[in-house]
């Protein structure tokens, strides 16, 4: 079904707020102070730990109930089992496609860059101690094992633990089964709606403390492994920054032109959550918010449901940047010889293993490690070089993730003929349209 032929929304004047209550005014200036206290003080900085962390569990704690409802009354209502499929697939596809382009870009360019040439490092001289916690779930991210585990154990476990991908199926097959019910589902189809509206108003309420979580999350990283670490890695961590805009600019960027829109603009239009995200590492803290922004934008709120937690476990492009960047950065540091062929198997080893970091504490740095041990050429061990700007480099990664989620929702549901274009323009040009969710027709 399209959404095309319903009645366009109207613009609405709005109060506008003044310049100091906007959210990604007040995220900034919580960063800005949460660097100048990591930097200056910081032990009073890895203090602050606890409030970022605190932030993230409180958006955590929505994100199960919000997907249910959201999945499951988008189904419900589209009424159509077959596109459902037919969107999943689409979606599938898509993923596949752009995180191979991003391990290809990520291998091509710390090729050329070569961050870790001439480092010489001597592997009996680094100290593991650090990485044992996270080489102990390595065996946790095999294909077979993440496959099983989108299965939950048990109806409420799924919502227990707070897997994205079990709550996701659990909502898809309780939106096939109101679907079969008929004109009977209409209440419990009502009520899924009601609740999703008063979970996203408390997520509302929650995000009143997003600057207070990005003060604490930036002021311990800073505090914790500022100025030592940037000068150490630095260029490690300026190839890696230069690769993520590459291919937010260069491949991101056309797909948002021949699907209609600006990749300027679509930045403009979820600059906080990318703030948010960039100051606590976490892509999380705005999954909420980006289900109910994706759908402002015009696209139907089936299409969006599905995309957006299926993108945050397959479609983690900033993540494959991040593991194709990592593994041949410690080859080079390490001195271990790849060529044409390892590196192609490499590529093979990555797209499989990229598939697994959902879910799992560390998961980057948990898969680097899985994808070494699996590959066999580049020592295990090396992965210590870079564990202390591990979170520099996913304030790198985790933006790119959410930017290419948005991108990939927008051109799945044109795909899909389910995007009203002109409330996209209008809404990316900055109008305040009616918040209403868009329907299937």
């Amino acid at each position: 079904m399209s959404v095309t032929g319903m009645a366009a929304p109207l613009a609405v004047k709005k109060p506008a707020r003044a310049w100091y209550a906007q959210l990604w005014v007040q995220v900034i200036a919580a960063m800005v102070i949460g660097i100048l206290v990591g930097h200056f003080y910081p032990q009073l900085g890895t203090k602050m730990q606890p409030l970022g962390d605190a932030f993230i569990k409180a958006i955590r704690m929505l994100i199960a109930p919000i997907i249910f409802c959201t999945v499951v009354h988008g189904i419900a209502k589209m009424a159509d089992m077959a596109k459902v499929g037919r969107v999943a697939i689409k979606a599938l596809i898509y993923f596949e496609i752009l995180t191979t382009i991003a391990l290809i870009l990520g291998l091509v360019m710390v090729n050329l860059w070569q961050p870790g040439a001439g480092m010489n490092v001597d592997l009996s001289t680094v100290d593991t101690t650090s990485i044992k916690g996270y080489l102990a779930q390595t065996e946790k991210t095999d294909t077979v094992s993440f496959l099983m585990n989108i299965i939950p154990n048990t109806f409420i476990g799924a919502f227990a633990e707070g897997h994205v991908l079990q709550v996701l199926f659990i909502s898809v097959l309780c939106g096939f089964g109101l679907i079969w019910m008929g004109p009977r589902a209409k209440p419990v189809v009502d009520l899924t709606e009601t609740v999703s509206q008063m979970l996203f108003q408390v997520v509302g309420i929650v995000m009143w403390a997003a600057p207070l979580g990005a003060f604490g999350a930036i002021a311990f990283t800073v505090g914790k492994f500022g100025a030592g670490s940037l000068i150490s890695l630095g260029n490690l961590l300026i190839s890696f920054y230069v690769t993520c805009l590459i291919f937010v600019f260069g491949v991101l960027g056309p797909i948002a032109y021949f699907c209609g829109f600006s990749i300027f603009k679509l930045i403009r239009y979820i600059r906080e959550e990318l703030l948010i995200v960039f100051a606590t590492t976490s892509s999380e803290t705005v999954l909420p918010r980006m289900l109910v922004k994706m759908t402002k934008a015009g696209c139907e709120e089936s299409v969006v449901g599905l995309v957006i937690p299926t993108g945050y476990s397959f479609n983690l492009d900033g993540t494959c940047l991040y593991l194709a960047t990592a593994a041949v950065f410690l080859a080079q540091a390490t001195n271990t010889h790849l060529d044409i062929s390892h590196q192609i198997g490499l590529l093979l080893i990555l797209l499989l293993t990229s598939k697994g970091a959902a879910g799992i504490a560390g998961a980057a740095f948990v898969v680097l490690a899985a994808t070494l041990a699996s590959s066999g050429t580049i020592p295990v061990a090396s992965v210590a070089l870079i564990l202390g700007i591990h979170r520099l480099m996913s304030e790198g990664l985790t933006p790119t993730n959410l930017i290419g989620n948005a991108v990939a929702t927008i051109a799945i549901a044109k795909w899909e003929n389910a995007l009203d274009e002109d409330r996209l323009k209008r809404v990316l040009d900055g109008e305040d349209v009616d918040a209403q969710p868009v329907r299937a027709a």
